[in-house]
């Protein structure tokens, strides 16, 4: 029950980081206590079915302004995306690629947020983009990070789905925020469900799930209500310095597994993503012409 309670604990401060959210589980449970990512996944999935589903709650009871139409393209393409990625794509990746594919993610993440910082907290207001256009993009975010990322890790078509409206679509982070939650939340209940009907729960997930739920529950919808007090700019750079951190934390975590060329390949990852991500940034820069 200690354990539990430590647990609960760190999932709270954890919750308090509306920015961060969920994806404080996998890192704690697989890098810090040493436990299979495989039960990461699935409790990323099973804790955010409750977290991110009370968050959406809330911004949804508070009628906050959400891009629709990424929202519903990204819907459609989880819908259809999650079950293949779960079934097919999530067995074949090994344990140890499962930590580096969230570490590598969520570092080019943090990156482009460090050296696009200005311009980032300086977005504001709706995209000016075609609704047809976002749909379609949200459709293949969706679509993609559910069959890759989401299957393997239990979490990131947040973080896709944002950095297209935050970079692309030079959308507010106050809107493109409570999107992703809603995204990320229809996911969770969405893998969960697939992971207890077809392929089953890794052992412990339950346990673990019930010493944390409770305090989700409450602190995800308080964290929303909280960061909306607080300034851009600092949160952005203390959740771009967490994922840097979480990477390195990673690599070293894993280093005998890597060797040399696992780290330097998980480093040309790293770069690779920002290196997309920061095209797709400068493609906003461009004039939108959706067909």
């Amino acid at each position: 029950m200690a354990d539990r309670g430590r647990h609960a604990v760190r999932q709270l401060r954890g919750w308090f980081d509306a920015d961060g959210r969920g994806t404080v589980a996998f890192p704690i449970l697989v890098l810090l206590y040493e436990l299979p990512a495989t039960m990461g996944r699935d409790f990323s999935f099973a804790i955010q079915s409750v977290g991110m589903t009370s968050e959406a709650i809330f911004i949804l009871a508070r009628r906050q302004m959400l891009a629709w139409s990424m929202l519903s393209g990204s819907l459609l393409g989880s819908l259809l995306g999650l079950p293949l990625g779960i079934v097919f794509v999530a067995p074949l990746v090994p344990a140890v690629w499962v930590k580096m594919v969230f570490a590598v993610f969520w570092a080019g993440f943090g990156l482009v947020h460090l050296t696009r910082l200005d311009d980032l907290s300086g977005n504001a207001g709706r995209s000016a983009a075609d609704d047809r256009w976002e749909f379609r993009s949200g459709f293949v975010v969706g679509l993609l990070a559910a069959v890759s990322i989401v299957a393997v890790t239990g979490v990131g078509v947040d973080m896709l789905l944002y950095a297209v409206l935050v970079l692309a679509c030079r959308v507010d982070p106050k809107i493109a925020i409570p999107t992703s939650v809603v995204a990320m939340a229809f996911n969770a209940v969405y893998g969960i469900a697939i992971k207890l009907l077809v392929t089953g729960v890794e052992p412990g997930v339950y346990s673990n799930w019930l010493a944390a739920a409770p305090v989700v529950a409450v602190g995800a919808p308080l964290g929303a209500f909280v960061v909306g007090f607080i300034r851009r700019r600092p949160t952005l750079l203390f959740v771009a310095v967490l994922c840097i951190l979480q990477f390195g934390w990673a690599c070293y975590h894993e280093r005998a597994t890597l060797g040399v060329a696992g780290m330097a390949g998980a480093a040309a990852a790293v770069a690779a993503c920002v290196w997309a991500l920061d095209r797709l940034q400068r493609s906003s820069e461009r004039p939108n012409t959706p067909a």
